[in-house]
């Protein structure tokens, strides 16, 4: 995984469940540029937030993920399953970050556009 920033957990409070319980951060040009590239697929439980982000793509990498994007408030305003790896997300315009999970989270979360999400220092 990439950013050294302290972990994260993301929940959708709407659903009343957990996303993931360690998601790094990926702020600085540079950590948001390399994103999940070269690295392992996620496991259960992390994930990777990328802010500002309103799309993503998947040029590159080697596996699966989910996208959810939410804006400042934490509101889920897209969500993109199982992107492949060649592929570029639509873009969000009202989205200001990009949370990256493991292909089939966002089913097993029951996440929804119009969900409001929160996060925890881990």
């Amino acid at each position: 995984m990439v950013a050294s920033k302290p972990l994260k957990q993301f929940r959708n409070v709407t659903r009343g469940t957990v996303l993931a319980d360690r998601v790094r951060l990926a702020e600085s040009f540079w950590a948001r540029l390399k994103g999940l590239l070269s690295s392992p697929p996620l496991a259960e439980g992390e994930g990777l937030y990328i802010v500002p982000c309103r799309s993503i793509h998947m040029i590159g990498m080697k596996y699966a993920i989910d996208a959810v994007f939410v804006d400042a408030a934490g509101s889920v305003v897209g969500v993109v399953e199982r992107i492949e790896p060649g592929k570029i997300s639509p873009v969000f315009g009202r989205a200001r970050g990009c949370l990256e999970l493991p292909a089939g989270r966002v089913a097993a979360s029951g996440t929804q556009v119009g969900d409001r999400l929160e996060v925890v220092d881990g």
